[in-house]
C-alpha cells in the first residue's frame, strides 16, 4: 500500500454509506463529507460502503456520486470508488472509443498490472461490456499498434523472480539484431515483450545495456516522431520502470499549457494504492518539487483537495 492515508479507526461501513448519503441531502452536496470519507477508505472498505449503501437506500452509490458531483470533481471520485477490476474495465472501454480513444491507456494498463489483476480487468471488460477486452482493442487498433497491444492486454506473465540467464542473452541479442534492422515490430520483439515476466524482461534488458553499451530505449529513439516507437519505448518503461513512466506522464499532464486532467486523475486513482510513495519520490527527484506542490498549483477547489487527499496529503 503506498500513500493512501486510511484512518486508524474507521467507522463500520454502515456508517459511512448513512454519513454519504446525509451528503447528499439538502440544498446543496457536501463535497468535504465526501472527500473525509472516501478519499481514506482502502479498497475493500470501498466496495463494503457501495454494499452497504445499496442495501441500505435501494440505490447505486456510484449512480448517486453521479447525479451529485460534476466536472472533474466527480470523475475522479467516480473512478476512485470504482473497484479496480471494474476501473481498469472502464478505463479500457473509454480508450477504445472514437473520441477518447488512447493506445497508450490500453498499454499503460496491460503493463502495470500484476497477470493477476490484469486477468481480472478482462474479466470485468467481459461482464460489463459482453465483449472481450481483446476483441475491442483488435476491432478499434490497426497495423503495428493491433500487433503490440493485442497479445499486451492478453499477456498473463509469470510473476516470480526466477531468471534464466542464458535466455537473458540469447534475447538481448535478438532484440539488438532486430532494431539494428529497424524491424521495431517484429514478431520476436513482439513475442519477448508481451509473454516474458517482468524479472526476465529486466533480466534480458540490463544484458542488452552490458552487451551492446547502449539501453535499449536509447536505439529506440532513432525516428523520434514514428508514434509506434514512442510507444513501444513507453511499453518498456511500464515493464521495467513504472514508477519513471508515471512521473513523466504526470509532469506532462501538469506542465502542459492547460493541465491535462484526464491523465493526472487517472495516475493518481490508479496508483494510489500500489506504487505512489515511488512516483512521488521519482517526481521530486526528476524535478526538485513535490507532486503535492505542484498539484495544488495547477487544480483547485474539491478537485485538488480529493487529489492531495489520495496521494497522501490533506485530511479534507
Amino acid at each position: 500500500m503506498a500513500s493512501l492515508k486510511v484512518p486508524a479507526s474507521v467507522p463500520p461501513p454502515y456508517e459511512d454509506a448513512e454519513q454519504l448519503n446525509k451528503a447528499f441531502k439538502g440544498w446543496g452536496t457536501n463535497e468535504g463529507l465526501i472527500i473525509s470519507i472516501l478519499a481514506h477508505r482502502n479498497a475493500a472498505q470501498r466496495n463494503l460502503i457501495r454494499q452497504v449503501y445499496a442495501e441500505a437506500y435501494g440505490q447505486d452509490l456510484l449512480k448517486d456520486l453521479d447525479k451529485e458531483l460534476s466536472s472533474d470533481f466527480e470523475r475522479v471520485v467516480l473512478l476512485w470508488t470504482l473497484d479496480l477490476a471494474e476501473r481498469d474495465a472502464y478505463l479500457a472501454n473509454e480508450a477504445t472509443k472514437r473520441f477518447t480513444s488512447s493506445n497508450w491507456v490500453l498499454m499503460e494498463i496491460a503493463c502495470t498490472r500484476s497477470s493477476h489483476d490484469l486477468f481480472k480487468a478482462r474479466q470485468a471488460y467481459h461482464a460489463r461490456y459482453k465483449k472481450s477486452l481483446e476483441e475491442d482493442v483488435a476491432y478499434h487498433t490497426t497495423g503495428d499498434f493491433r500487433k503490440l497491444l493485442v497479445p499486451l492486454v492478453s499477456a498473463f506473465r509469470y510473476e516470480g523472480e526466477e531468471v534464466n540467464t542464458m535466455l537473458a542473452k540469447s534475447e538481448a541479442k535478438i532484440l539488438h539484431e532486430k532494431i539494428s534492422d529497424k524491424a521495431y515490430s517484429d514478431d520476436e520483439i513482439i513475442r519477448i515483450l508481451t509473454t516474458r515476466s517482468k524479472a526476465q524482461l529486466n533480466a534480458t534488458l540490463n544484458h542488452y545495456n552490458n552487451a551492446f553499451g547502449n539501453a535499449i530505449n536509447k536505439n529506440l529513439k532513432e525516428d523520434a516522431d514514428n508514434e509506434f516507437l514512442k510507444l513501444l519505448r513507453a511499453t518498456i518503461k511500464c515493464l521495467t520502470y513504472p514508477e519513471k513512466y508515471f512521473e513523466k506522464l504526470l509532469r506532462l499532464a501538469i506542465k502542459k499549457i492547460g493541465t491535462d486532467e484526464g491523465a493526472l486523475t487517472r495516475v493518481v486513482t490508479t496508483r494510489a494504492e500500489v506504487d505512489m510513495e515511488r512516483i512521488k519520490e521519482e517526481y521530486h527527484r526528476r524535478n526538485s518539487v513535490t507532486l503535492d506542490h505542484d498539484i495544488a498549483g495547477e487544480a483547485s477547489g474539491d478537485y485538488e483537495r480529493m487529489l492531495l487527499a489520495l496521494i497522501g496529503h490533506g485530511d479534507a
